[in-house]
């Protein structure tokens, strides 16, 4: 088939190359112009390798997008990563219309960051959805979906680059087959199910140590690899990347106050919060390198009876 490819990083990059590795001719590939000094655009540079046409436009509203995708004459327009709002005159151009990977099971978790979500708020299954793209934020009819079940371990990172990322480049393939031959089966979203979480970024990732132990331990692996959870030590946000959680088998064993440090080991620190213990094993200070929490609480002079969170000095 031909077909046009709408994204960005990484997962846009894959998705092009999995068309291409079949024998589908890509005809062009739009992505968002790079901010001044991002991190080249994986896609944009696959595309210029391969010879494909590339259109870099600040929005996708308006006559020039949509006289770019006119001119392809493309039978699929694929969605894949796109953060661009993509509006009906465009999305509809291509002779089968258009198909976007969104990776949770819609309508729930509608969103920017509907990957963090789901774990922070400790569900136990996710997924993907391939749906057609509508003027209304992830509310277009779905086409297929994909579970994934959430391990008590699992991270943003473990889900994502094991699972979403290689079942999503999967799964767009066989919608685009559906579509293109005319057997997709479409479904409305039951909008009473229906949910919706914004950006999971600093101000939601800092971690409160009055909560349980399972809030705060969810938060983090939520939040890794990105944005990372974070506390304050001496004044400085330290991202808590990797933890183990030690939960109190009775009230009696909960030691310390919220927030304290209880212990200091080799690999990590160990601190108090409603329910036990968390381990904390892998952690960056912002523009520091990732360490262990037991080189860092060295390297920071802390001791047992400290609180994180606390002012310097304290």
């Amino acid at each position: 088939m031909r077909i046009a490819i709408i994204g960005q990083q990484a997962f846009g990059k894959s998705v092009l190359e999995a068309f291409r590795a079949r024998g589908d001719e890509v005809a062009g590939v739009f992505c968002a112009p790079e901010k001044p000094g991002a991190r080249p655009d994986p896609l944009r540079q696959a595309a210029e390798q391969l010879g494909v046409r590339v259109f870099q436009l600040p929005s996708l509203k308006g006559p020039e997008p949509a006289r770019a995708l006119r001119a392809l004459e493309v039978e699929l327009g694929v969605m894949a990563y796109v953060l661009q709002l993509a509006p009906t005159e465009f999305t509809s151009i291509p002779r089968h219309g258009t198909i976007q990977y969104h990776p949770s099971l819609l309508p729930r978790f509608r969103g920017p960051s509907s990957i963090n979500w789901p774990l922070i708020l400790g569900e136990t299954r996710t997924g993907l959805t391939i749906f057609r793209p509508t003027e209304g934020l992830d509310e277009g009819p779905v086409i297929l979906q994909k579970t994934v079940d959430v391990g008590p371990d699992d991270t943003l990172g473990s889900i994502y680059f094991d699972r979403l990322f290689p079942l999503g480049v999967e799964a767009l393939l066989e919608a685009a087959d559906l579509v293109v031959a005319g057997r997709s089966r479409e479904t409305m979203q039951d909008e009473s199910q229906a949910s919706y979480e914004g950006w999971c970024r600093d101000p939601e990732a800092q971690i409160n140590w009055h909560a349980h132990i399972d809030i705060a331990y969810n938060l983090i692996r939520g939040c890794s690899p990105s944005p990372g959870a974070w506390t304050l030590s001496g004044g400085r946000k330290l991202r808590i990347l990797e933890a183990r959680k030690h939960p109190a088998r009775v009230f009696a064993d909960v030691k310390g106050k919220p927030g304290e440090i209880v212990a200091i080991g080799a690999q990590g620190l160990e601190v108090a919060l409603q329910g036990g213990r968390l381990e904390l094993l892998k952690v960056r200070v912002d523009g520091a390198e990732k360490t262990t929490g037991g080189a860092y609480a060295a390297a920071a002079g802390l001791a047992p009876g400290m609180r994180l969170d606390a002012p310097p000095g304290s």
